[in-house]
């Protein structure tokens, strides 16, 4: 047994005592290769899984280099099942490369290893995109090169994608030195150093990929970096028109493009502009579900040098089969939480790019970036007039009488009390209840039926401080800019989703110069109880623990 910090263990799990003196310089190597699972506060946890590996290969970390790290750190020595794995999924990349070929309407697939070939060769679905060169390629046409690379990822053949990415039009602009209101603007370090990650040199390989950075952390700017650097006509998807005009007011804000440059692509307003910021909505519209999408040529025929996917993380379908035509382009997606609840994170890897940036939230909190979090799960009964009905009722129908317990009403007034010089988000999944906690405490309320130019009214009275409390329904989940809001109060949530109940945390993680307040609010012995946990489990990962408390 070594005095060396870190236990591998044979289901791929590595646990780093972070309380060992070489705890941090173990932590740097392994980000490199591991994903981060839990960080509660003595042991972090750590995954090798394929993705993680292919990210760190992309990287130019191979499996020999990463077997010498894992030995050098374990405490025992470790599982060769373990080591097995790594240098079998990593010598996988580089395996099959995609390049240009002498055929101007096709790519080049160069496939080192026979048994893949052989592979290859036998699924019908792959050769009805394929034409077999010589014994050790294949030809495809350049409109399905992202098609090809999730077909074989999906098989755990990852493609190593060298072909140069193509410079868009010129956009000439500069950041600048101070905002319109004279305040000082400066890139923080971690930002200029996700979009090194991103671009590198703009050499083969690079220009593609997604960045991980916790809410409240700056991801704007750091599109803003990259816009910045490779000066081209930009498409900037994003979640909702709120997040639209927010990207519009920084780019306003911190660089010298005027609003004769930046345009908006809504439902209210169709611009094309050299900067043009969409919604994933609008991309995805059409009048019926056979229609064609009536507005997706704005991605396949922008003549865009870089897109931006905001919250990447919510891609919906109909623009992952679009991304995979746009692999030429410059790209990079932006998420607090890689985690997609239909599994689909391998698309994000092969379509989008790899992950190429990732901090850790306590990191950034301890640095003084995000603010200092506190998390509470209140706990109470429910009233017992309503228990034989619950007892009675389905499981959907369970979770919903839970969630509306008309005894969190005095729960929400407590906490209102108790913050009384605070900006609070009460935030909610049903409609009804959100509306009678609004007309309860005469609070302004922003649903999916309230007009845009009524959400940003709301969001701007409240960025001002004219009011200080807004009730707010899953629309505020993503890409909405409060800085001053400092407590959240969560009455409902969304069955067990990780990344809603992250990016609801997210709301209030702006630094203020106080720290902030999460409250979730559940009943006990419930289904909701369960449903929970379960959302708390990326936060809980994140190095966030929740302090219960029983509502009497």
């Amino acid at each position: 047994m070594k005095d060396t910090p870190l236990i591998v263990q044979s289901d791929r799990s590595l646990l780093l005592d972070v309380h060992h003196k070489d705890s941090e310089e173990c932590r740097k190597d392994l980000i490199r290769f591991c994903e981060l699972v839990k960080s509660p506060e003595h042991m972090h946890t750590y995954r090798i899984s394929e993705i993680s590996l292919w990210n760190a290969s992309s990287e130019g970390l191979g499996g020999d280099a990463i077997v010498e790290t894992i030995r050098k750190w374990s405490k025992f020595s470790p599982p060769e099942s373990v080591l097995f794995f790594v240098r079998d999924i990593s010598s996988r990349w580089g395996s099959l490369v995609l390049t240009e070929s002498d055929d101007e309407n096709h790519y080049l697939l160069t496939v080192l290893i026979e048994k893949i070939r052989l592979e290859i060769r036998h699924r019908k679905e792959l050769m009805k995109l394929l034409v077999v060169k010589d014994e050790h390629s294949f030809l495809v046409e350049r409109y399905m090169r992202g098609e090809l690379k999730l077909r074989l990822i999906k098989l755990g053949y990852p493609v190593d994608d060298q072909i140069p990415l193509s410079k868009g039009p010129p956009l000439l602009f500069d950041k600048r030195k101070a905002t319109l209101e004279g305040e000082p603007f400066v890139v923080r370090s971690y930002q200029s150093q996700a979009a090194d990650a991103l671009l590198g040199d703009l050499g083969r390989g690079r220009g593609f990929g997604t960045i991980v950075l916790p809410c409240g952390s700056g991801k704007t700017i750091v599109g803003l970096e990259i816009m910045s650097r490779l000066k081209t006509n930009t498409l900037i998807v994003t979640t909702n028109v709120v997040a639209v005009h927010q990207w519009m007011r920084e780019i306003l804000d911190k660089t010298t493009l005027t609003s004769e440059d930046v345009g908006e692509y809504t439902g209210n307003l169709k611009e094309r502009k050299p900067v043009t910021v969409c919604t994933y909505q609008v991309l995805t519209y059409r009048k019926s579900k056979t229609a064609p999408f009536a507005h997706m040529d704005l991605l396949t025929k922008g003549e865009w040098g870089l897109i931006i996917y905001d919250e990447v993380h919510m891609l919906p379908a109909p623009v992952f089969k679009v991304t995979a035509e746009l692999q030429a382009t410059f790209r990079v997606g932006f998420t607090a939480t890689l985690v997609r609840e239909d599994g689909r994170e391998d698309e994000v890897f092969s379509l989008v790019g790899p992950k190429r940036y990732d901090v850790p939230w306590i990191e950034l909190q301890q640095q003084g970036f995000i603010a200092q979090a506190y998390c509470h799960e209140i706990r109470l009964d429910l009233p017992k007039e309503l228990e034989l009905e619950y007892a009675l009722a389905t499981k959907r129908q369970k979770y919903r009488i839970a969630s509306e317990n008309p005894l969190k009403i005095d729960v929400v007034r407590s906490l209102i009390e108790r913050h009384s010089d605070d900006f609070i988000l009460i935030i909610g999944q049903y409609i009804d209840q959100l509306e009678e906690v609004a007309e309860l405490f005469e609070l302004p309320i922003i649903t999916g039926s309230t007009p845009n130019a009524k959400r940003d009214e709301l969001y701007s009275v409240f960025r001002s401080g004219e009011i200080r409390i807004l009730v707010v329904s899953k629309v505020a989940n993503y890409a909405i800019d409060l800085p001053d809001a400092s407590v959240a109060i969560q009455i409902s949530g969304t069955f067990g989703s990780r990344s809603e109940e992250a990016q609801r945390l997210g709301r209030i993680l702006r630094p203020k110069g106080r720290s902030s307040f999460f409250y979730s609010v559940i009943t006990r012995y419930s289904s909701e109880e369960e449903f929970s946990a379960n959302r708390q489990k990326f936060l809980a990962e994140q190095g966030y623990s929740y302090e219960i408390e029983v509502w009497e």
